[in-house]
């Protein structure tokens, strides 16, 4: 089975909102940023996929996609992640994508060994139709699916994906796979998902850095941060 990822991935600007109690929307901007630079570097790394595709309306998000390689789906407006990443796989289908394997942008903690680590679930006799989920920590969103063909199961993220992607897979009567990761499981939407993010101390791309960074500059003395007294 060939499979290709794919990354929904929307423009930097107001991203990450709920993080806002923390950082302002130009920090939240370079951190959203930063995370998918490194997501997409590791996903670039991948051994075993036929090829790495970004979907996204964004002009920005589209030149670091093709600077970084992958082959970049172009929406004529942003619509959500579900529109996105829904837009995308009946494009790939068309064009004779057997399976693919739907990654986010904000799974900063992702190296290219968890990827490989999911890829190697599938068995090589697998045939269409297959499911296979990647929940998130709190087993209330879905951090990766692997779908064949890209378009056997509706898709809708958001709260509580997990369970609906999971019930899509059993009504088609499809076995129920999934395979927990911890690195995966981490995607950064709120406070608590950056502070379990910085505990890691994760040293393997920029984003730890950056937020580290950010959040410094944040609680800094008003004087320290201007280079006045």
């Amino acid at each position: 089975m060939n499979v290709a990822a794919l990354m929904p991935v929307k423009g930097f600007r107001n991203a990450k909102q709920r993080l806002s109690p923390l950082l302002s929307s130009a920090a939240r901007e370079v951190l959203a940023e930063t995370m998918f630079r490194d997501v997409l570097r590791q996903v670039r790394q991948v051994h075993g996929l036929s090829a790495t595709f970004v979907v996204t309306g964004d002009d920005k998000v589209a030149a670091i996609a093709s600077s970084a390689g992958a082959e970049v789906i172009r929406e004529n407006a942003e619509n959500g992640e579900t529109s996105a990443v829904d837009f995308a796989r009946l494009e790939l289908k068309r064009a004779g994508c057997e399976a693919l394997l739907i990654i986010p942008g904000d799974l900063p903690l992702l190296r290219a060994e968890d990827v490989e680590a999911v890829l190697v679930q599938v068995p090589v006799t697998a045939v269409a139709p297959y499911a296979l989920l990647v929940p998130s920590h709190d087993k209330l969103g879905t951090n990766a699916l692997l779908l064949a063909p890209p378009d056997v199961i509706s898709l809708r993220f958001g709260h509580d994906s997990f369970t609906f992607h999971m019930s899509q897979v059993t009504a088609l009567g499809l076995p129920a796979r999934f395979v927990e990761n911890e690195r995966i499981a981490l995607d950064i939407d709120e406070p608590k998902d950056l502070e379990r993010f910085l505990a890691y101390g994760y040293q393997g791309g920029e984003s730890t850095r950056v937020a580290q960074e950010l959040l410094a500059a944040r609680v800094a003395p008003i004087g320290e941060r201007s280079g006045g007294a």
